[in-house]
């Protein structure tokens, strides 16, 4: 396994399933006798879905009506 310039290393796909390596999970690397361990980080407070949910909140455009919003996604 070869690191990138930007410190980057692609970890195999059957290990990111195995230890729960998911997308936008926190890990962080502990180092023990002189060997670098990786491992998930605390569970943080905030569930991923509230994550997401702040970062998005107050970007919406609001020049749209609820009314308009669902006519707009109910269109056949």
């Amino acid at each position: 396994m070869r690191v990138t310039t930007k410190g980057q290393v692609t970890i195999p796909a059957d290990l990111r399933e195995q230890f729960g390596f998911l997308p936008d999970a926190e890990v962080e690397f502990i180092v023990v006798d002189g060997a670098v361990h990786l491992r998930l980080a605390e569970r943080p407070t905030q569930r991923r879905g509230e994550r997401v949910t702040a970062r998005l909140r107050g970007r919406a455009d609001r020049t749209m009506t609820t009314d308009e919003i669902l006519a707009l996604t109910r269109k056949p």
